[in-house]
């Protein structure tokens, strides 16, 4: 036996080593640090969605659970749902911006869905993250995600520049500017005091855009982000209206121009590679009362891992067990809850 064929063996028994040591503390942590689930019959065929949730303000800890349930039940796929964690007593705690345990579960993601705002992660979490990004796998991000990290503790970290107000070069606006395609800019519409009618981008919908399939009629009661994605790298499918009100039936404000708030572009990742990326500024749980806003979701995971033409503009994006979502707010998230409360 050659001296390599000795040190692959080796090798390869130290992985396994490694993999059936830590496999019973990854099962351990399932439930109480995340959670799992399993896939049901569907054109997913298993593939794993981590779906990331960690914003103080829109109930991602809500929103990302049911979006996992739908699309394990009715899609098949698999989902992973992370959560910001207090460390201290294990409770969901979407203010605490430093810490959202079990990010090495995008190892084996085949497509991650963002929804983040302001998070400062140690750099042992954020690495994977940065590693998912340059292998430029596919992303759906949400709201908030546009300005999803804020590096202020640690400003020397390797991962700073993803901060939304980077001027690192070729980073600047951060991970929002030159993944998504947008930073935080302000708000459009009335904060908490107008909702969005979204407007289906008529061009797309003639060529049959697998996102947009099926989408017809969105309103949500989160308000128009002002956004300006550069003309040429973004592929703009639906553009926002304000509505002089929160409730659905309430009047478009006509005095108010529209706004994207959902497109798909290509993102730079590494080595000249690029990733599919899409991107909505709408997305508190509340406005996942929209069936509409969840069939986009839907159709957003399909495009994002080259599934567009499975798309159904009639699939099932039935809520699956009770959902009452709590309105969007600082500090008004629902306390004392553990990630296996939402399974």
């Amino acid at each position: 036996m050659s001296r390599n064929h000795i040190v692959q063996i080796v090798a390869n028994t130290l992985m396994l080593t490694v993999l059936i040591l830590t496999a019973p503390l990854l099962q351990a942590q399932e439930g109480v640090e995340w959670i799992t689930f399993e896939p049901g019959e569907g054109p997913g065929n298993g593939k794993h969605i981590v779906l990331v949730s960690g914003d103080e303000e829109y109930r991602s800890e809500e929103a990302m659970p049911l979006l996992a349930k739908i699309l394990s039940e009715h899609h098949g796929f698999r989902t992973t749902v992370l959560f910001a964690i207090d460390p201290e007593t294990g409770e969901i705690n979407p203010d605490l911006q430093t810490n959202i345990p079990g990010l090495e579960q995008l190892g084996s993601a085949d497509l991650a869905i963002l929804f983040l705002r302001f998070r400062e992660l140690p750099d042992e979490q954020m690495r994977h993250i940065d590693r998912y990004i340059q292998a430029g796998k596919p992303i759906v991000a949400l709201r908030t995600s546009t300005h999803a990290f804020n590096y202020t503790r640690n400003p020397d970290s390797p991962y700073a520049k993803y901060s939304w107000g980077s001027d690192y070069p070729g980073w600047e606006g951060g991970f929002g500017r030159r993944i998504l395609g947008e930073t935080w800019v302000d708000h459009h519409g009335v904060h908490m005091g107008e909702g969005t009618r979204a407007l289906v981008n008529g061009l797309f919908e003639r060529i049959d855009h697998p996102v947009i399939r099926g989408v017809r009629d969105i309103w949500a009661p989160t308000d128009v982000y002002g956004t300006y994605p550069l003309e040429g790298e973004n592929d703009i499918l639906l553009w926002g209206q304000s509505t002089n009100g929160m409730t659905a039936d309430a009047p478009v404000n006509w005095s108010k121009s529209v706004m994207p708030v959902a497109w798909t572009r290509e993102y730079p990742a590494s080595n000249s590679r690029t990733g599919r990326a899409f991107v909505t500024t709408m997305g508190s749980a509340t406005d996942f009362e929209s069936e509409d806003l969840r069939r986009l979701m839907v159709n957003a995971v399909y495009w994002g891992l080259g599934m567009g033409g499975l798309v159904d503009s009639e699939s099932n994006v039935d809520i699956v067990g009770e959902y009452d979502p709590a309105m969007f707010g600082f500090g008004d998230f629902v306390e004392g809850k553990t990630p296996s409360d939402y399974r």
